[in-house]
């Protein structure tokens, strides 16, 4: 998912409603923030049943101006998205059946 994704404020039961560069509302399951080299990114699981559920999506944090607002990124860095999931994954590894797609 290379597109910009804004946070529209809805949150409800770890229920994240985001809009995509088109925006389309996205619904996603709020999983986890984690903290890498001072940034933050968020761990997202998809809720729609035609996504991909068994998937997550991560997104880099940035500050709005709006101080209540905050604004979910693209990681473009796999290094990185590999490095945050490994934080998840040893985080939830007691909670999660993770399997390693080696294709």
């Amino acid at each position: 998912m290379s597109e910009d994704l804004n946070n529209v404020g809805e949150e409800l039961d770890n229920i994240i409603v985001l809009n995509d560069e088109e925006g389309n509302e996205v619904k996603f399951e709020f999983l986890d923030l984690i903290e890498l080299d001072g940034e933050e990114y968020v761990v997202l699981l998809p809720t729609e049943e035609e996504e991909d559920s068994d998937e997550v999506v991560i997104l880099k944090v940035e500050d709005t101006e709006d101080e209540e607002t905050e604004s979910y990124v693209s990681v473009e860095s796999e290094e990185t998205l590999n490095k945050v999931f490994e934080i998840f994954k040893e985080k939830f590894k007691d909670e999660f059946n993770f399997v390693d797609d080696e294709d």
